[in-house]
């Protein structure tokens, strides 16, 4: 099965066909709400047409924001699936130049835009995590949160402080779960255990 990639950051694009001005913005996003978010930020009030298209996981949408059904947002993304990227929002703005440009010139643009534009974008490797907490006394907490730490793809964070000690929160690659439970049985012989989140 191939990677699945998201974008680093935002990125753009713009081209002029037939007078007609495209502008392509592109981003990482990790739910509906941050795509919404983003689709907001990135229209044109202004412009003729701010079509968009976002995929999270199995979860997607799109608008032609008043072109002909079909010819923007499905194009877009089209251009997002091509290139098997996930966790993307685009938005193709158009300022109409006065030249009709046709159903398949619409497509053509609005997902050549969109293409071009992902294809400019700095791209990661989405990589799937779990969660869970770590309960660790005060004696073991810092060696716990350098070696976590120092961990490719391991966040920790400090939820609770208690009276003995701390209880972190943790998100590891699902491929390296067994891995970080070993390790920290191992740091602190057996004192600190991962419970993960279902």
């Amino acid at each position: 099965m191939a990677a699945r990639l998201t974008l680093v950051d935002r990125s753009l694009h713009q081209q002029e066909i037939r007078k007609s001005r495209f502008r392509a913005a592109a981003g990482p996003v990790a739910d509906e709400a941050a795509a919404k978010a983003f689709i907001a930020a990135q229209s044109d009030p202004a412009a003729n047409h701010n079509c968009w298209a976002w995929r999270v996981g199995q979860s997607y949408r799109f608008n032609d924001d008043g072109e002909p059904g079909g010819t923007a947002g499905t194009p877009i993304l089209a251009a997002i699936d091509g290139q098997g990227l996930d966790g993307v929002a685009v938005v193709v703005t158009r300022w109409f130049g006065g030249i009709l440009l046709g159903s398949g010139g619409l497509i053509r643009a609005y997902g050549g835009t969109a293409a071009l534009c992902l294809r400019e974008a700095e791209k990661v490797a989405l990589v799937e995590t779990v969660s869970g907490t770590v309960a660790c006394d005060f004696g073991d907490l810092t060696l716990v949160q350098a070696r976590l730490g120092a961990l490719a793809g391991v966040k920790v964070e400090v939820d609770v402080f208690t009276d003995s000690g701390a209880v972190l929160s943790i998100a590891v690659p699902k491929s390296d779960a067994g891995a970080v439970e070993r390790l920290l049985a191992d740091l602190t012989s057996g004192r600190s255990l991962c419970r993960w989140n279902k």
